[in-house]
């Protein structure tokens, strides 16, 4: 009897990866929409937030064809990560919190109409943590060179060795993994509370050229927000916060995060070119 050759080992060796993994995934299903989600701890599931709907019921299909009722428990559109809960007894996948090197093989375990589907790529990308087009901190910048269908969206994304290092989504032109940190700093979070609280001003900006650098026009306060509470008014320029000058509006919304709620503020102003400043203690923002 012969050996097998490296392609034949290579393809059982995947084969066998994939086998182990599925039944941990499962089709998502909510009011037109297909996606994949995974068991992350017992009776809850991840999946793409980006394709889950935002009405109607959600059901989740099994890997023995039977499908049971979930309900959402938390989203955070930021990070693409959406969390269901179920009464389904399906075991839960381990993530590792490996980040896979440029040029690995990865396999996506996922589903598509229903019955499990695996892709085979290799990572294109491998890098630092991220800022999302929403504004979510994604703990690692990871690519693939996959090809996925939207149904696919939503799945495990697992290295050569068979651990899974995040949830796979489509990006724009690419695919992209939600790595394992993410999933781990965001779901619990999800699960206690439904969302990812975010730091609130109350303020209404728009970026303006100063003659010593940038500075953020206040076009409109929220008179119950905490801006309106310190004294700051329409009209005044913002220019400095906790001593450091404004580099433009959206660097100042990069430190509205989660650990900014109920810090407090100095807030440097211009206000009919007399400097003024206030301190603000940053508030919660309310649920759209």
């Amino acid at each position: 009897m012969t050996d097998l050759s490296p392609l034949s080992s290579l393809s059982s060796a995947l084969a066998d990866i994939v086998a182990r993994t599925a039944p941990s995934v499962v089709s998502v299903h909510s009011h037109r929409a297909r996606a994949t989600g995974f068991v992350w701890r017992s009776g809850l599931i991840i999946t793409a937030d980006e394709a889950l709907a935002d009405e109607g019921e959600v059901e989740i299909g099994l890997a023995d064809g039977s499908r049971v009722a979930a309900t959402i428990a938390g989203r955070d559109h930021t990070t693409d990560i959406a969390l269901l809960r179920t009464e389904a007894a399906v075991a839960p996948v381990k993530l590792a919190a490996t980040v896979p090197p440029l040029g690995a093989l990865s396999v996506v375990v996922a589903t598509n109409r229903e019955t499990p589907s695996a892709a085979l790529g290799m990572v294109s990308a491998s890098g630092k943590s991220w800022r999302s087009l929403r504004g979510g901190d994604i703990d690692a910048r990871i690519e693939l060179d996959v090809r996925l269908r939207g149904s696919q969206q939503g799945g495990l994304a697992l290295d050569a060795s068979g651990e899974a290092f995040g949830m796979a989504v489509l990006g724009p032109r690419r695919v992209l993994v939600i790595p394992t940190a993410t999933i781990e700093r965001v779901a619990p979070q999800l699960e206690a509370r439904g969302r990812i609280a975010r730091g609130y001003l109350g303020l209404g900006l728009q970026p303006v050229r100063l003659d010593d650098g940038i500075g953020a026009m206040v076009m409109n306060v929220d008179k119950t927000g905490p801006s309106a509470t310190a004294g700051i008014r329409q009209g005044d320029v913002i220019v400095a916060v906790n001593g450091q000058k404004l580099s433009g509006v959206r660097a100042l919304s990069r430190t509205l995060g989660p650990a900014s709620v109920g810090a407090v503020v100095d807030v440097a102003v211009h206000r009919g070119g007399e400097p003024v400043s206030f301190k603000v203690t940053v508030g919660e923002r309310p649920e759209a």
